[in-house]
């Protein structure tokens, strides 16, 4: 029976299983590597698909969600974590992650009013600020844990899907996962997977790269980071979303500004120049607003850096998990808000990639002691990227053709900005940031103008 709430009618919900077949296994399990507990405390990783897609509600349920259903079926076969839940110790003994026989995944089938959607429609996939509260409605809950007092754990589901209809408008598909089964890579390779099964059938898909599970090519040098990560980490208002352009053109005023004044800096990516630029405008903001920060107030920078191929020897690039190492830097409050603050920003972030990110022996170095060293980061001044040009969730096609619009739901109320390439402008980025509504105005304004200047 559906039910209904102020924005939507929710249809169902259900659970998806694992195609069942010959060589599908009854349990699998899979241990927690340091990469993985790092996350243990992280809130769920909430991303969101818009497609333009005009549709009657009598053929979304009738044949675009039984589809849906049977592709999401078909590669969860292949991705048995995500079916299955990950096992906390009330006692002792280490956490895993486990899929045994009959487990599935949290499926909402849901649709807006007839009457508004191609107004809502509009608004959400916009770049406009939109109250971040708006998008809530399509992202699917995480189910509660359940405690099993007989084997002493508490079970956590991973993943939960939502597939909303905008009647005659559009669908959104919602995701949620725990961050503890998977970085971005590994999540963008399974919902890029389950697309092609929807659009083309498992056949005619045929995943190219499974991913790899083996939790041994992770190399743990001390033989110790995992049982000090695990040690470390058991115990331990109106937000309004806006996407902000930055143009190839944009991108490539403000490397020429650098080359002009810093002609010495050494990496200037498209990731270097946009997270300089934000990072920059940031802290120019606190002013504006009234906040009050001591010029010699620190402020981190910290990005996640996939590890796979600086490990030695190397992680497969199918491995499915958490493979991310952090790069953290830092200035002050008074050099970041001053008049050179884009470039100092730029400065700091271009040797960062170039002396720890493009170098893999640093990259890994004092991995023993990153749970201590970065922990108390967050009660800082800290800003971060969540998400990279190179995770391209835009060309994902379930057969209604390319994404309207990705909105990375969980940087609400993060002091993170969401990074990915542009839909609509070649070569340029698409800049996510959910912050307090006076401080979202402020931020605006120095961004468009610090662009003129």
């Amino acid at each position: 029976m559906a039910t209904s709430t102020k924005r939507i009618t929710v249809h169902d919900h259900c659970r998806v299983a694992p195609l069942a077949s010959a060589d599908l296994v009854a349990e699998q399990s899979l241990p927690l590597t340091y990469f993985d507990i790092i996350w243990l405390n992280f809130h769920p990783i909430q991303r969101l698909l818009f497609y333009q897609f005009p549709c009657s509600s009598a053929q979304f349920l009738e044949k675009i969600v039984p589809n849906l259903k049977k592709s999401l079926s078909q590669t969860l076969k292949h991705h048995l974590p995500l079916a299955g839940s990950f096992y906390f110790p009330l006692n002792s003994g280490m956490p895993e992650f486990r899929y045994v026989s009959g487990d599935s995944v949290s499926f909402t089938i849901a649709e807006t009013s007839t009457s508004t959607s191609t107004h809502d429609f509009n608004y959400l996939i916009g770049n406009q600020a939109r109250d971040a509260d708006q998008f809530y409605p399509f992202v699917p809950s995480l189910p509660e844990p359940r405690t099993d007092s007989e084997s002493a754990f508490k079970i956590f589901p991973l993943l939960a899907v939502q597939v909303t209809l905008f009647p005659e408008t559009g669908i959104c598909i919602g995701f949620s996962n725990d961050h503890t089964v998977g970085d971005a890579s590994s999540i963008v390779r399974f919902i890029k997977a389950w697309s092609s099964a929807t659009k083309l059938g498992e056949e005619e898909a045929k995943i190219s790269s499974l991913p790899f599970y083996d939790r041994s090519v992770i190399e743990d040098p001390s033989g110790r980071r995992a049982n000090i990560y695990w040690n470390q980490m058991k115990h331990s208002k109106y937000w309004p979303q806006q996407t902000y352009i930055l143009l190839k053109e944009d991108i490539q005023r403000l490397r020429s500004h650098v080359l002009t004044k810093r002609p010495n800096v050494s990496h200037l990516s498209s990731f270097t120049i946009s997270t300089a630029y934000v990072w920059s405008c940031l802290a120019k903001t606190a002013a504006k607003i009234g906040e009050m920060v001591d010029d010699n107030e620190p402020e981190y920078y910290v990005i996640t850096v996939d590890a796979r191929h600086r490990l030695d020897p190397p992680v497969p690039a199918t491995y499915f998990g958490n493979c991310l190492a952090a790069a953290v830097t830092e200035s002050t409050h008074g050099e970041l808000k001053g008049e050179d603050g884009f470039l100092v920003a730029v400065e700091l972030i271009s040797e960062l990639i170039s002396k720890r990110v493009n170098n893999k022996e640093e990259t890994m170095r004092g991995a023993d002691d990153w749970m201590a060293k970065y922990a108390p980061l967050f009660e800082k001044r800290v800003f971060g990227v969540a998400g990279s040009p190179k995770f391209d969730l835009y060309d994902t096609d379930f057969g209604w053709g390319k994404p309207s619009k990705y909105e990375a739901v969980s940087i609400d109320g993060d002091s993170a900005m969401s990074l990915c390439k542009s839909r609509e402008f070649e070569g340029g980025l698409e800049i996510g940031l959910s912050l307090f509504k006076p401080k979202q105005d402020a931020f605006e304004a120095i961004f468009n103008e610090e662009l003129k200047i």
